[in-house]
């Protein structure tokens, strides 16, 4: 499956959109406090797909739910259009539920079995509080005819179609509301091959058509080279690799990302072309309980060193502005 990117990208902006800044998000539980994200700091603009990537357990998904206001911080920055919205999702303004969306990663689990497209589909439009009954009918069809969904999906419940069609209808509910900032949560892995494709085609309207800006939760390389415009690489609760996604795909240079990229089975010449020496995965991602000391990868690298095991690396500078890489062994570059 191989779904293209506009190579136009001259109408995206450069505006900060998002800011997040030494993010840290604790949670205490019988066995010890949880670690689950531990210092993260990132931006994006207006505009872009920026992909958080890595294995369960990075901490990309609850840095998302924090951006949300699932969960608030442990301490740290999470701004929006420099309106700190690091609180509660129940006590942000009806402006800010409005411009900031989520998609999850199971349809089957974020709408209502019992309701039909329809209804789902008006509860959101209703949010606007706005037009009589007939208006939202109108708005309810449009939305649908825009995603990929006919009119005979109108009056069928979640049950009654399939996994595609199912994220294409949480799709349509979340532009709904006119967002300007939509978070995919893992949108694509619950579904076949066909279903991803078209999912992606609609994203990738979406955001040509509406200017949309995206944050795309992921363990999947294939989603990211295929949609994103920016890559960060999560190990730990820690930012390992940072990156365009052009230049995380040829020049991928944490040990991590290495990995991560290696692990991707080779179906084409073109991938054994830009995937890299194979670095098998030694051993299982540690407890976020009790992480290691220094690097959070140093345990399971071929290359650790002294250093590694005993300080946490600074992020450095290994390729202009855009790629910026989390460890010792690049430690002769310019420190961010």
């Amino acid at each position: 499956m191989m779904v293209m990117q506009d190579d136009d990208d001259s109408s995206r902006g450069s505006e900060a959109l998002l800011t997040v800044r030494n993010l840290k998000k604790y949670f205490r539980t019988s066995k010890g406090l949880v670690r689950a994200v531990d210092g993260v700091t990132f931006s994006m603009s207006t505009g872009e797909t920026l992909a958080l990537v890595g294995e369960s357990g990075s901490g990309k998904t609850t840095t998302a739910h924090v951006i949300m206001g699932f969960y608030t911080p442990t301490e740290g920055l999470v701004m929006y259009k420099g309106i700190n919205i690091g609180i509660p999702i129940e006590k942000r303004p009806l402006s800010l539920k409005r411009e900031i969306q989520i998609v999850f990663q199971d349809p089957a689990t974020s709408l209502n079995p019992k309701k039909t497209v329809k209804d789902i589909l008006e509860t959101a439009v209703k949010v606007y509080g706005e037009g009589v009954k007939l208006e939202r009918f109108k708005t309810i069809l449009e939305l649908m005819s825009y995603v990929g969904l006919s009119e005979e999906h109108l009056f069928k419940r979640p049950t009654e179609i399939g996994g595609g069609e199912k994220q294409l209808v949480a799709l349509a509910r979340a532009l709904a509301v006119n967002p300007a900032f939509i978070i995919l949560d893992e949108p694509t892995s619950a579904l076949d091959v066909s279903a991803q494709s078209k999912v992606l085609r609609t994203l990738l309207k979406i955001q040509r058509d509406r200017g949309v800006s995206y944050l795309l939760i992921t363990h999947d390389l294939g989603v990211v080279r295929n949609i994103a415009s920016r890559v960060i690489i999560m190990y730990l609760g820690k930012i390992c690799e940072e990156a365009s996604t052009d230049e995380f795909f040829g020049r991928p240079t944490h040990p991590y990302t290495q990995m991560l990229l290696s692990s991707i089975p080779a179906m084409t010449e073109e991938d054994e072309r830009i995937l890299p020496t194979r670095i098998e995965s030694r051993g299982e991602i540690p407890s976020a309980i009790n992480p290691p000391s220094g690097c959070r990868f140093h345990t399971r690298c071929p290359y650790a060193m002294e250093v590694c095991r005993k300080e946490e690396p600074p992020a450095f500078n290994v390729g202009g502005s855009s790629h910026i890489v989390n460890c010792w062994l690049h430690s002769s570059n310019t420190r961010v």
